[in-house]
């Protein structure tokens, strides 16, 4: 069978919320962890997630852009994306992002002092479902 198109997986990845957002720590280490879409998954090749600008995952992106996400669908369907991440700043780029659930862990919305958006855009995008397997190139 042939690869899948982005948009093929696009609508695989639909319903999945959370992504494991995997880094490099200081010492070179993979440090992984859960991140939510907020909903946000309307997927191009570029994931979008608010976090705090001190935590540890900006700091190991700001040392190390490349960055990995592992996805699974209900169905057995799993993606592992790579890419390259920054760090936004901009509270322009955060309402574009921003749905009432964040407020949960953000009170403030777009206001909060010290929050921060991690932009994922992928390069590549390996996807399994059981009986399929391929790979998409996004970007180089």
């Amino acid at each position: 069978m042939p690869n899948r198109s982005l948009a093929e997986i696009a609508e695989k990845m639909r319903d999945i919320d959370v992504a494991m957002l995997s880094t490099h720590s200081e010492g070179g280490a993979i440090a992984g962890r859960p991140m939510s879409n907020n909903q946000d998954v309307e997927y191009d090749g570029s994931s979008y997630y608010f976090t705090w600008e001190k935590s540890e995952v900006v700091a190991e992106i700001e040392r190390d852009a490349n960055v990995s996400l592992a996805f699974k669908g209900h169905d057995g369907f799993w993606v592992a994306v790579a890419g390259k991440a920054e760090i936004i700043r901009d509270k322009a780029a955060f309402e574009e992002h921003w749905n009432e659930d964040i407020d949960e862990w953000f009170e403030q919305g777009t206001d909060t002092p010290g929050l921060a958006m991690i932009k994922i855009e992928a390069t590549r995008a390996h996807y399994w479902d059981g009986e399929d397997e391929g790979e998409v190139t996004l970007r180089s």
